[in-house]
């Protein structure tokens, strides 16, 4: 364990038991996290196990969680809790990876639910808020698709279904962990008024500080007891760990804790070997001295080798965070080089389809106006011809009435000339009497030729 070299003097959350100095994250990560104690190795997945049954009304269920000390990660179980004032929920704790450490992050009780790094806690803690139950007129509501309320008449229920409602995944946040960033609403809630875990949390959590069997080391990620009915009894009602978490057996935590197990029986192996051979020789002081200086040396030289490999382990696990931030800012980049592109091939487009727009524009424009002077000039032959018909109306009215009078005029002429063409023959006939004998009437001669 050592201490974060980003510690200001502002207090923003308290760890069980001690006043928890600041952890800062950079401005680039996002997440404000209020640290006690920052670890060079990621703690275990969190384990697979299954709610007791409430104890009775009033209770909020807190999940459990990994803390940490010299001897390595423990699990801390989930247990029901009294909360300190009504109307007050509790926001859990949680690690965070950040400047190439993990920071702890206290939790606390408060009005909201703050922001615990999108760790699946389970029964309700699904990663953001909490959706095991609510506050209702003093009364605490509890979902029964979360909670586990199977020996207890309690009435305040209903039952809406979650997602994420057993427990399980990583139990840190940052890069190899949960990539999730608090709400604008989380923060301040982290900000506003708030209390540390209670009385009953803390024995709680110095129970289980001091139970071997809850060290990472011992139960290789999968606790023997994972919950509890009531705070710091570990035996009524106790639910042990199903399994452990998916990846626990990569886990650097338990890769590190399990090599110092080992060192640590085989110095124990030494010192009895040792103790045994000095028995049996009955060597003096001084040779025992030398033994016993031996065995430390030993032991040290085991302590080394495990301490060197918890840093080996850790190098590698920032080595591996890197690369991977490098390969997602890689990804990233090229995420944004090719919405630039799409980008730019839609400013293109639309710029295109504007230009088209006008040039059609343009054209049904021309082909108004055409169309407009055609039908202009239509007219105006309309007019022309109108007015030339005008005038040829009358020549060809005259041209037509003159051959129907003439046929009128000359059939009167030629009737006349008829009637009058006897009387020219006429007279000479009578005439003819007269040169002969000279009788006005013709004499006798007349009427024998009559």
């Amino acid at each position: 364990m050592r201490l974060s070299p980003y510690f200001i003097p502002v207090v923003l959350g308290l760890s069980f038991g001690a006043a928890a100095p600041v952890f800062t994250a950079p401005a680039n990560a996002g997440v404000v996290v209020g640290v006690g104690i920052t670890v060079p190795i990621a703690p275990p997945p969190i384990p697979v196990y299954e709610q007791p049954p409430i104890p009775g009304p009033g209770y909020i269920w807190t999940p459990g969680y990994w803390g940490y000390e010299d001897t390595g990660y423990y699990w801390v179980p989930g247990t029901w809790v009294e909360p300190p004032a009504v109307g007050l929920l509790w926001t859990p704790p949680y690690w965070g990876f950040v400047g190439g450490v993990y920071g702890f992050n206290a939790g606390y009780w408060g009005p909201t639910v703050g922001f615990y790094g999108g760790i699946n806690y389970g029964f309700g803690y699904g990663g953001f808020g909490f959706d095991g139950g609510y506050w209702n007129n003093g009364s605490f509501m509890y979902n029964r698709s979360v909670t586990n309320i199977s020996n207890t008449r309690i009435t305040n229920v209903y039952n809406r279904r979650v997602v994420n409602a057993r427990p399980g995944g990583a139990a840190f946040n940052g890069a190899g962990g949960v990539r999730a960033r608090p709400t604008a609403a989380q923060l301040a809630a982290a900000r506003n008024a708030r209390q540390e875990a209670t009385a009953a949390q803390q024995q709680h959590l110095q129970a289980a500080r001091n139970n071997p069997e809850l060290r990472a080391a011992a139960n290789h990620g999968k606790p023997p007891v994972a919950a509890t009915a009531r705070p710091g009894d570990f035996k009524t009602g106790a639910v042990a760990a199903r399994a452990a978490g998916p990846g626990a057996a990569r886990s650097a935590a338990i890769r590190a804790n399990t090599a110092q197990a080992r060192a640590d029986r085989t110095n124990a192996r030494t010192d009895r070997a040792a103790a045994a051979a000095d028995r049996a020789a009955g060597r003096t002081g001084a040779a025992r001295n030398e033994t016993r200086a031996a065995q430390r040396e030993q032991r040290a030289a085991a302590n080394h080798q495990a301490t060197a490999g918890r840093d080996r382990a850790a190098a590698n696990r920032q080595a591996a965070d890197t690369r991977a931030d490098r390969a997602q800012t890689r990804a990233q980049a090229r995420t944004d080089h090719a919405s630039a592109r799409g980008q730019a091939r839609s400013a293109q487009g639309q710029e295109r389809a504007a230009a088209n727009r006008q040039a059609a524009e343009a054209r049904a424009q021309r082909a108004q106006t055409r169309a407009a002077q055609a039908r202009s000039s239509a007219a105006q032959h309309r007019q022309a011809a109108a007015a030339q018909h005008a005038q040829r109306a009358p020549q060809q009215r005259m041209a037509h009435a003159a051959p129907r009078q003439a046929p009128q005029h000359a059939a009167p002429q030629r009737m006349a000339a008829q009637r009058q063409a006897p009387a020219q023959h006429a007279a000479p006939h009578v005439a003819a009497p007269q040169g002969g004998g000279g009788h006005p009437a013709g004499g006798g001669g007349g009427r024998d030729h009559h």
